[in-house]
């Protein structure tokens, strides 16, 4: 199933409050939430509670009258789950008791994080479009699916895990090269 498939039938089950809306989003999305939340000081528990406030959001703006998707459904978890974790961050003994109120309250802040994360998306696909195929495959494994660098070495039939990280380090490096080169182009 593609990804527009996939984002369809998920706004259209979460409007009808069915369950498989939430299978499908975990089952993408999550990875990256408990990645970044491990990353920026959480643990396991936290980014399970920062996920499942991040679908309440999810909700409450798919079911508001004026809302439409107009990119990638991933987007706006990934944004949402950005800002509702930086925000307990900063205060870390603030507990978000109703994502409902919370959403209400910063909707401005919510939707300016979404469309950060949308225009960073949409640069990087620019970045990634213009690498090897060879590194697009390889960073969509790595970065998208959240492959480990053993499924990578396997994958790819490199002799190493060593290897691996090598060739992750050179298609990173394409990508900062071009992304440098069109700063200075400009």
């Amino acid at each position: 199933m593609d990804r527009r498939t996939t984002n369809s039938l998920a706004v259209d089950d979460f409007k009808k409050d069915s369950n498989i809306a939430f299978g499908i989003l975990y089952q993408q999305y999550f990875g990256y939430t408990k990645k970044f939340v491990l990353n920026n000081k959480g643990n396991l528990e936290d980014a399970e509670d920062i996920f499942q406030d991040a679908l309440l959001v999810l909700y409450e703006k798919l079911n508001a009258d004026e809302f439409k998707v107009q990119t990638c459904l991933g987007n706006y978890i990934i944004g949402i789950v950005k800002n509702l974790w930086l925000k307990k961050l900063k205060n870390r003994n603030f507990y978000i008791e109703s994502p409902e109120s919370y959403f209400m309250e910063h909707q401005q802040e919510i939707s300016a994080a979404i469309e950060n994360e949308k225009y960073y998306w949409e640069k990087l696909m620019g970045y990634m479009k213009s690498i090897s195929s060879h590194c697009q495959n390889l960073i969509h494994d790595i970065f998208i699916e959240n492959k480990s660098m053993e499924e990578i070495q396997n994958k790819y039939q490199y002799s190493t895990r060593h290897n691996a990280q090598n060739q992750k380090y050179k298609c990173v490096e394409q990508i900062k090269k071009i992304k440098n080169k069109s700063i200075f182009s400009i």
